[in-house]
């Protein structure tokens, strides 16, 4: 089983640390113990707070944002963390060129864990401005993700 996961967007300001934070709170409610941290495969926006329009959607849904700040995936990261999840298929080929050889991570597409939504990747809200959709589509791929760690 996945002990520490590691979500991946482009900037880290709007998909990645909202999956953090919506894993984050399932996890602590069906009383797991995992490792959950987020990057981007950019560097823009190191050491910022997420997008403010995404941590309000997320705000309503009861989820903090604030005490997130961006960072950029490292190397090093391919063998600290079990498992690390893309949000689309740029960042998995990204991520897929980074990785080190026997690297311990295994890569998957976020998206794998929500195969009834039939969605490919999560949108960026930060061009589509549907930050509510993106919402419905991580707190679906996160359930799916925490039944399958489960079993």
């Amino acid at each position: 089983m996945a002990q520490s996961i590691l979500f991946v967007c482009l900037g880290n300001i709007c998909r990645s640390p909202s999956a953090e934070g919506v894993l984050r709170r399932m996890a602590e409610a069906r009383r797991m113990a995992l490792e959950i941290d987020s990057a981007g495969t950019g560097d823009w926006h190191v050491g910022e707070p997420p997008y403010g329009p995404m941590q309000d959607a997320a705000k309503a849904r009861g989820y903090d944002l604030s005490p997130l700040r961006a960072r950029q995936v490292r190397r090093a990261d391919f063998e600290r963390y079990d498992l690390i999840l893309a949000m689309d298929d740029k960042n998995f080929a990204h991520l897929r060129r980074m990785q080190p050889e026997g690297a311990r991570a295994t890569l998957r597409l976020f998206t794998d864990y929500a195969p009834a939504t039939g969605a490919t990747e999560v949108p960026d809200p930060y061009y589509t401005r549907d930050f509510d959709g993106a919402l419905d589509l991580i707190e679906t791929a996160a359930r799916g993700l925490l039944d399958q760690l489960s079993e």
